[in-house]
């Protein structure tokens, strides 16, 4: 039986400066000091937020996440008033999910104060899809949006809502969600290419990519319980290409293998254990595994290998589905076209839940199921 896993409360505890973090924000305020109106070149900027600790701390974020997002932060357009938005067609689940948020914001915020930024990541998700109809909201989108509304105020976090929208999100904001299926496949050829026992465990567990899907859609943000961790990730994910997320999941899958491999191979127990985060994974650690598979494998490299995957897992489907509709044709008694054709549909139906195609789009039709109606992601076979 398959229960919800709810959403933890985010920890908005504040922890010392370390030695690393203080030698880091010294250096970025000296080169903001340095600059011209606090604008850093994007080479700088992008090595900064690469690079251990990142941007450290909030105030700088305000100053350099909108350049990194190429935000022009002195020509930002006026939010309308609420009520301009409620007539989309997305208005009611956009408010429920931003109902569901209230885990997200800091804990002992004032309620009005609640309540009016409650207002304003509404406005920020519907002006968004009402200006690019094409764009196709989705459950997990607020918990991208309520993080930069969080950081650096409405109007700036709205411009870079839109720049991610049309640029790292662009996939997932597709009609259908066959692009995001896809991309999370490319986590298997970089799993293959650096552990094949742990990828052949994966394989044979038919786990599929559902515990990854909400970290590939909100960055992590849904699934890590540390603000802390949370700007960390976006520091690093504002500054990398769209697809860097999958590196990381595959950093991630990599720094757990042993544990992976101690679990009984099965769905529900690997989905069970993947599905949750430690809370104390060494993202530092894992970034820097993460910079490490995107120099070593290219995007065309695992691509091809993706299709491959595809390819054999087609060609295994169509030889067994052949071979048990030859063993039905010699049972005695006729078979009709349309016994043949009930027999082909339920093979179909039989295999393609041992491939890796079929796994996947499950795990994204599941997925996108449990944010819809619950903005969690489920796990299954909790008891």
């Amino acid at each position: 039986m398959s229960k919800v896993r709810y959403q933890r409360p985010l920890n908005f505890e504040k922890s010392p400066e370390s030695d690393g973090e203080l030698r880091k924000r010294q250096e970025i305020e000296g080169l903001i000091e340095q600059s011209i109106d606090q604008h850093l070149a994007l080479d700088v900027l992008v090595k900064l937020s690469v690079t251990p600790h990142g941007l450290v701390n909030d105030h700088l974020r305000r100053i350099l996440w909108p350049q990194l997002a190429g935000v022009d932060v002195n020509s930002l357009e006026l939010a309308p008033a609420l009520d301009k938005l409620q007539l989309h067609p997305e208005y009611n689940q956009v408010v429920l999910d931003v109902n569901r948020s209230l885990k997200r914001f800091p804990p002992g915020i004032p309620y009005e104060q609640r309540i009016a930024l409650q207002d304003q990541l509404t406005v920020m998700i519907l002006r968004v899809i009402h200006k690019y109809p094409n764009l196709r909201y989705y459950q997990g989108y607020h918990d991208v949006a309520v993080t930069f509304l969080l950081v650096v105020g409405e109007e700036i976090a709205y411009a870079i809502m839109e720049h991610l929208s049309k640029t790292h999100f662009s996939e997932c904001m597709q009609e259908t969600m066959e692009a995001t299926q896809r991309r999370l496949m490319f986590i298997w050829p970089v799993i293959k290419f650096e552990n094949p026992e742990l990828f052949k465990f994966l394989q044979r567990s038919t786990v599929g990519t559902l515990f990854a899907l909400p970290w590939y859609l909100t960055w992590f943000g849904h699934s890590l319980n540390s603000y802390k961790a949370v700007v960390r990730l976006y520091d690093y994910f504002l500054a990398s290409p769209i697809y860097t997320p999958i590196f990381v999941t595959a950093a991630i899958l990599l720094y757990r293998s042993n544990e992976i491999l101690k679990e009984d191979c099965d769905m529900a127990s690997v989905h069970c254990l993947l599905s949750t985060l430690p809370e104390d994974l060494p993202f530092e650690e894992l970034l820097k595994t993460s910079n490490q598979l995107m120099n070593k494998y290219s995007l065309t490299v695992v691509e091809q290998d993706v299709e491959k995957l595809i390819y054999q897992e087609k060609k295994q489907r169509t030889a067994e589905e052949n071979m048990v509709i030859e063993r039905r044709r010699k049972i005695p008694g006729p078979t009709t076209a349309n016994q043949i054709s009930s027999i082909s549909q339920w093979l179909t139906n039989m295999f393609t839940s041992k491939s890796v195609i079929f796994t996947s789009a499950i795990s994204i039709v599941v997925g996108v199921c449990a944010y819809y109606y619950k903005n969690q992601y489920l796990a299954a076979g909790i008891s």
